[in-house]
Formats: structure tokens, C-alpha cells, sequence
């Protein structure tokens, strides 16, 4: 199974531990990011139009130090899933999503037309973080995630996007079941349980199976057993529902 991101360091988070979590359960999953730091829609946009190897090609959670474009990286294999994410400081508003997430799909649709095409929803920023307060203007992290929930299923409708990975759903879970840290630096993952619930959430959402079982322990941060229990169970609350 192979899994390409037309992304940023929000897909590069979710991707770090995610071929390592399907290889514990014995599942192939070859995953690739196309990584620009902070990149939008609207920057994806004018990489494909202008084929230019702007991104650097990560696989499997590390990079490669090769440039590509996003024509090439598409047409270089036979992709089971596409995954497609606005920068996550425009997330809560839909209108920076388009025209640019239209004309995206129906290249990725023309370049890989057997490939699902899937939206990664970003999450919310931490509470009392300045890039939340001061920069977006929220008072509280539930009120970004929730723009964020609306924009993405207007993104998911208009795409008719196969499904949606609810990363930013799965992030709220975290929070409101007493995990006191999952951001970094306040809006990315943190190395070790934001990354890890991210990945075991795709792993889920990627292949149908379920995360509670899995066995992967190699973390680059360390997280408590408890932890470890509560990512699983709020991945597999999010998946049965």
C-alpha cells in the first residue's frame, strides 16, 4: 500500500511513525510526504502548474534529501491514497481553500485516476498559544477546531474526497480525556504522543484495522503507558463512530 501527502510539517507529523505502526502489525504501508514548511493550497497551486521541484520527498517518516515536483512524485507509482490539507493557519476559513483544492484534485484524479483521494483535517492550535489568541483571534481551542471541522467538510464535499483522516477531531479527544500535552511548540505535534496518535489514527483510517493492538513502542519522545492507552482508545472511539 503506498500513501503520498500533498502537504506541509502537519502531514509530516502525522507520517513519522505511521509505516512503523503498519509494519508492527505486519502491513505493508509505504507512505512519502511532499514537504514544504507552511505550505498552502494556494503554493501547491502554482508548484503544479509550474512543475518545478520545489518539494522535499520524505518516505517513511524521514527524508531522502531528493527534490521533486508534484507532477513527477504523482505519475512515479500507483498510489492507493492521495492525501490532500490546507496550511493549518488557514484552515478555519474555507475560502482560502479554493479555487486552488478543486483544480488539485482533478489534477491528482488525471495524473493517478485509480488513487482515493482523501482529505487530512489539521488541528487546533493549544490553548492560550499566541499564534491562537493573538494571531487568529480565538479564545479558546474548541472554537478553531470547530472552523476547522466546517471547512474541511465543505473541502471534503466539494472534492468528493473518498473520506476524511480527522486528525483535528482525534487532537480534541486527547485533550478531553486529560492529556495535558500533544503540541510542541503550540501548534505542531509533539515528537512523541501527538505524533503517535496521529499516526495510529491513519494507520486505522489507511488500512480499516484497528489500533488497539498495535505493538510499536519506538518513539522519538517518550510517552507513558497511560498514554499509550488513551491514543488507542480515542482512535478507535473516532473510528467506530
Amino acid at each position: 500500500m503506498n500513501v503520498l501527502s500533498i502537504g506541509n510539517s502537519f502531514s509530516q507529523d502525522s507520517q513519522r511513525y505511521l509505516h512503523q505502526i503498519a509494519h508492527a502489525d505486519g502491513v505493508t504501508l509505504n507512505t512519502y510526504n511532499l514537504y514544504i514548511g507552511g505550505c498552502p493550497l494556494s503554493l501547491h497551486y502554482r508548484n503544479m502548474i509550474s512543475e518545478e521541484n520545489a518539494y522535499y520527498l520524505e518516505m517513511n517518516g524521514v527524508g531522502t534529501g531528493f527534490k521533486v515536483s508534484l507532477k513527477d512524485a504523482l505519475l512515479n507509482r500507483d498510489w492507493d491514497f492521495v492525501t490532500v490539507q490546507q496550511v493549518s493557519h488557514k484552515s478555519t476559513c474555507y475560502e482560502t481553500f479554493q479555487p486552488y483544492l478543486n483544480k488539485i484534485a482533478e489534477f491528482v484524479r488525471a495524473c493517478v485516476p485509480k488513487a482515493k483521494i482523501v482529505i487530512h483535517q489539521t488541528w487546533a492550535y493549544e490553548q492560550d498559544s499566541r499564534r491562537l489568541n493573538a494571531e487568529l483571534g480565538y479564545d479558546t481551542h474548541t472554537k478553531m477546531f470547530n472552523d476547522i471541522e466546517n471547512a474541511y467538510k465543505n473541502a471534503a464535499k466539494d472534492i468528493k474526497a473518498d473520506f476524511i483522516i480527522p486528525s483535528g477531531q482525534l487532537f480534541q479527544r486527547l485533550i478531553a480525556s486529560g492529556v495535558e500535552k500533544i503540541h510542541r511548540d503550540t501548534f505542531h505535534a509533539s515528537y512523541g504522543l501527538g505524533r503517535y496518535a496521529l499516526g495510529l489514527l491513519w494507520y486505522a483510517k489507511l488500512t480499516g484495522n484497528k489500533a488497539g493492538s498495535n505493538t510499536f513502542s519506538d518513539f522519538d519522545e517518550e510517552i507513558s503507558c497511560v498514554n499509550i492507552e488513551i491514543a488507542k482508545k480515542c482512535v478507535e472511539e473516532i473510528c467506530n463512530t
